[in-house]
């Protein structure tokens, strides 16, 4: 079974070089935007005909949040015409994708949390290029996983785990927002998720469509940074802020928890507290 990924220098993308070991099953083809530019439609073709691969994971895209306000034909460029042009060369060459999506195409006024029937409403460029991307796949066949995540950190790559060791290690104390809740996410549980999707890819398929993964639980920025702090032993002054303390160019969801229930129920997947995956991205 050939797994090309796109997107492997980032976070995810090392995530899952990292778990490759474990699935010897599977010849992974691993490509960087140098290998691979998902833009280009003409490179995406060359490459699967090349590679002829059975399954496409797509974790590259474009995702600094509060840059795509003042960039928004790049993040399009990445997130919607990359996705499409994904989404037919799999087509063309009779392959299935998984497609990495975001808790970012809802605008964060739920109370409970989100399911994949809930109806999106992007707060920002970037949610609204990330949904725009999930409808370009749609438009174009049906054989796709679409794979909705949040505040998704790791050993690998920048995100605010990593972050918040930095600056830990400069400053005397932090401010942190204490009114945006969600689910931080180990890249490595998702890529692991993503391969027991492919393990587990029946013939004839009918569970294709849009799915949530995050680690169980929710808390805070500021739950989160705390925690990080505490299972390093680093001793510093954490002060809890409100968002409005902390204005960015692009809005965040106030609440962005992710219904599980659709993936655990249809590949039997056991998720790990985000306090319990945080010790083991630590250690």
């Amino acid at each position: 079974m050939v797994v090309l990924v796109t997107g492997a220098n980032g976070q995810l993308g090392q995530a899952i070089q990292f778990i490759a070991k474990n699935y010897l099953n599977v010849n992974f083809v691993f490509c960087n935007v140098t290998d691979l530019d998902i833009s280009n439609k003409e490179n995406c073709q060359t490459v699967f005909h090349k590679t002829k691969p059975d399954f496409c994971i797509n974790t590259a895209a474009y995702t600094a949040v509060d840059k795509a306000e003042s960039e928004p034909e790049k993040a399009e460029l990445i997130n919607v015409t990359g996705a499409k042009n994904l989404a037919e060369t799999c087509k063309e060459f009779d392959a299935t994708l998984i497609h990495i999506s975001t808790d970012f195409v809802f605008d964060g006024s739920n109370v409970k949390p989100y399911s994949e029937t809930d109806i999106p409403n992007p707060k920002g460029v970037y949610g609204q290029t990330k949904l725009d991307g999930e409808k370009a796949i749609q438009e174009v066949f049906s054989n796709y996983y679409i794979i909705r995540t949040s505040w998704v950190y790791s050993q690998f790559g920048n995100n605010f785990m990593k972050t918040m060791l930095r600056l830990a290690s400069e400053r005397t104390s932090l401010s942190v927002v204490n009114d945006q809740i969600g689910t931080p996410t180990n890249a490595v549980d998702l890529a692991d998720c993503l391969l027991t999707i492919i393990i587990q890819h029946p013939t004839p398929n009918t569970q294709y469509g849009i799915y949530n993964f995050s680690n169980e639980g929710q808390c805070s920025w500021y739950d989160f940074a705390k925690k990080i702090v505490e299972l390093n032993n680093i001793s510093i002054h954490l002060q809890s802020i409100p968002t409005t303390s902390f204005p960015t160019p692009a809005a965040r969801p106030k609440y962005s928890v992710l219904d599980k229930s659709k993936i655990k129920s249809t590949f039997g997947i056991t998720i790990k507290n985000w306090e319990e995956s945080l010790k083991k991205a630590i250690k």
